[in-house]
């Protein structure tokens, strides 16, 4: 896991045969600006090197904060540093948790809209339609009832996975079946869980464990944590849990300013983004990111994930249950 202090971007131009190049490339270091500046002038000089030689390389490398950040670390504030654990605020604004080695995983109950009842739901209409022109005995009232059978063909795939869902006990049912599925053959492993806005969150506290490593992500796919998660957590080798409230939530409507986010931002815009975060910190008080529920699974604690554990349950306000969640 890598999250620097601090940041710097180089440009390299290069003019020739009428035609032009242009590289960008950042540079972090956890000690200091010029340190930055350096490792920027290297990577945009190797970057142009490369392209010249034939390489197909992106000539300007995007600037996001977290999502997406291939080959870059987290880009984000630091807001804190407890040993290894990194509490830095996002794109949005918001307070997270970045840990090496603790892992955390949250379940949205929101329905992931499936392509196979979509494709049975039109299927189903299409077969409905060939009947129709067969018990009227009319072929071209197949072709005239297809259009409508592809219009309802969503509205129905929704209502099938809804009352599929809810037969099986609605979004959380189905995901506490799927987390005691997982534990049912490992004994050891202990799991945390809490409740957040839009789900639950799980907090394995049994034994350390690597972000990039098969156990984690098999966990993932086991319990159904989102798919975008479970790759960023891959790539930046970190495990990942929001501490403070998403700002909509809390009232404030506004985005972060300056637009969009990624930190540094620029001396003379800084003011924005100060004004901004006062009036978040001030809402976001009055607010729980998660609530915890109860732990699952026999595993007991690992004394070095139980630092982690202490760490997020107090800035998340986890267990103050008088709090609404956002």
């Amino acid at each position: 896991m890598r999250v620097p202090d601090f940041w710097a971007e180089a440009r390299k131009l290069h003019r020739a045969e009428g035609r032009q190049i242009t590289v960008r490339r950042l540079g972090w270091s956890e000690t200091s600006e010029a340190d930055a500046a350096q490792m920027a002038e290297q990577r945009a000089h190797e970057a142009l090197r490369r392209i010249l030689a034939g390489e197909k390389l992106e000539r300007l490398e995007p600037k996001v904060a977290y999502n997406g950040a291939e080959g870059v670390p987290i880009r984000e504030e630091v807001l804190a540093r407890h040993g290894e654990d990194v509490i830095t605020r996002n794109a949005y604004g918001a307070h997270c948790l970045n840990s090496p080695h603790t892992l955390f995983a949250d379940i949205d109950f929101a329905p992931q809209r499936s392509l196979r009842w979509g494709i049975a739901s039109f299927l189903v209409l299409t077969l409905l339609s060939a009947l129709a022109a067969v018990i009227f005995r009319r072929a071209g009232l197949f072709v005239l009832l297809l259009l409508p059978a592809m219009l309802l063909a969503a509205p129905l795939r929704n209502w099938l996975q809804d009352g599929w869902t809810r037969l099986r006990g609605g979004p959380e049912g189905m995901a506490r079946a799927r987390i005691q599925r997982f534990l049912a053959g490992r004994p050891s492993w202990s799991l945390r869980l809490y409740r957040t806005p839009a789900g639950l969150r799980l907090l394995a506290t049994h034994q350390t464990f690597e972000a990039d490593s098969a156990e984690a992500q098999d966990f993932f796919t086991a319990v159904g944590t989102d798919p975008l998660y479970a790759r960023m957590c891959r790539r930046q080798r970190c495990f990942r849990a929001r501490l403070t409230a998403k700002p909509w939530r809390a009232g404030i409507a506004a985005h972060m300013r300056p637009r969009p986010g990624v930190w540094p931002v620029s001396p003379e815009r800084r003011h924005l983004r100060a004004a901004w975060v006062a009036r978040y910190e001030q809402a976001a008080a009055e607010f729980a990111a998660c609530h915890y529920v109860e732990t699952l699974g026999g595993g007991g604690v690992d004394p070095r994930v139980w630092v982690t554990v202490e760490l997020h349950d107090h800035q998340s306000r986890a267990l103050r249950n008088g709090l609404a969640l956002a």
